[in-house]
């Protein structure tokens, strides 16, 4: 554990709940993808078989069911709630996001750290996550309407991600043989994604600070 870890788990922390917020206070889930947040579902249910084999410490327990359990309940209000389900923009979120899973599955039993199946799993969510946020990032660009939640959450998801980059690079150069190339590249590529967001999301949050009052 170092800071850069530490932080960019505590602004993954921080977009759920952002999340959470919004969609629980204000019962709606308007500008959000659903098939972005079934994505993180896999992504964390491929990730976490190990929860109750394997053992690291108290936190990483806590975390691993924290994110399970906050990804699973935010697909339940969108798709299940009476009111919050009346809020989601179908018409819009229509990215085929079932045609990523494949090619990330493929992707992960010809490339993976070791051949079994929890480390095929693992792989399998480290490239799903690097393209999860593609729907989300498609529906908030045919929209081109992001609410302050939204955009907060979206910042935050891309902020963790560089965070962990910082991360990695902190611990290349303190850990001895610290490697972990299927890591870094699906790292690189979903910060990538998240470059024309953050672009946008900067100079329309200068705008707003610099509008007339």
């Amino acid at each position: 554990m170092n800071l850069f870890r530490l932080a960019g788990d505590m602004t993954h922390l921080v977009s759920v709940v952002v999340l959470l917020l919004k969609i629980h206070t204000i019962k709606s889930c308007a500008g959000i993808s659903l098939k972005t947040q079934e994505l993180y579902a896999l992504v964390f249910a491929a990730r976490y078989l190990d929860l109750f084999v394997h053992f690291v410490s108290l936190y990483n327990t806590v975390m691993k069911l924290v994110f399970l359990a906050s990804s699973f309940s935010i697909v339940w209000y969108m798709r299940k709630h009476k009111i919050v389900r009346r809020t989601y923009d179908r018409e819009h979120d229509t990215f085929r996001h079932h045609f990523i899973v494949l090619p990330c599955l493929v992707l992960a039993l010809l490339i993976n750290e070791r051949f079994t199946f929890r480390e095929v799993m693992w792989a399998f969510s480290i490239y799903l996550e690097a393209v999860a946020i593609l729907p989300q990032l498609v529906l908030l660009q045919r929209t081109r309407n992001i609410d302050n939640l939204t955009g907060q959450y979206v910042f935050f998801l891309g902020a963790y991600r560089v965070l962990y980059i910082l991360n990695w690079i902190y611990r290349y150069f303190t850990e001895p043989h610290f490697v972990h190339w299927i890591s870094w590249i699906a790292g690189i590529v979903q910060t990538m994604l998240y470059a024309d967001f953050f672009y946008y999301y900067i100079i329309s949050t200068d705008s707003a600070h610099s509008a007339p009052q």
